[in-house]
């Protein structure tokens, strides 16, 4: 069996149940004192925030890695078909560049915990990687409609190379100019 995720998404064939049992691993590696050094990372990177956006900020994407990784670890679901190798392998150039310019241990816990949720959201669950409610500047929010998850902010976040944006499964929030 291929030892990485990285190993998987170059072999050109990959379900999403192969896909989950390896992120289940790496998963179980994480630990709280993993959890608590992103948490302090996400605040210290969020001080310059407006501080109505900041307190929700943290305290939402706190929440989320608490609760994704459990989700991810407790994960009995079967879930059906193929993974986009190459969106994936595109997806992970995206990650292996934002590891490579972590300037903490703190940072490398964050991008560790939070590769491990974009992976598990947006290749296993087809969900955003913000979570619904999250709240944006200019008091938008990520939001669930239509059978649509709508984001106030993913046209602006297409030209940001090191954003995610463009392999997460929102549309943008078309009543946000």
């Amino acid at each position: 069996m291929k030892e990485s995720v990285e190993e998987l998404a170059q072999s050109g064939e990959l379900t999403r149940m192969q896909l989950l049992e390896l992120i289940k691993k790496e998963a179980s590696q994480v630990s709280i004192q993993d959890i608590m050094r992103a948490t302090s990372f996400l605040t210290e990177d969020a001080k310059y925030m407006p501080t109505v956006y900041r307190e929700d900020y943290i305290q939402r994407f706190s929440k989320a890695f608490f609760g994704r990784i459990r989700d991810l670890k407790n994960d009995i679901c079967e879930y059906e078909g193929k993974v986009d190798t190459n969106r994936l392998q595109g997806f992970l150039e995206v990650l292996e560049r934002q590891r490579n310019e972590a300037k903490s241990e703190y940072e490398l816990c964050f991008l560790k915990i939070a590769r491990l949720i974009s992976l598990y959201t947006t290749f296993i669950r087809e969900e955003p990687v913000h979570p619904v409610g999250t709240k944006f500047p200019g008091g938008f929010t990520m939001r669930f409609e239509g059978g649509k998850y709508l984001c106030p902010v993913k046209e602006r976040q297409l030209k940001n190379p090191s954003a995610l944006c463009r392999f997460c499964v929102s549309v943008q929030d078309e009543s946000v100019e």
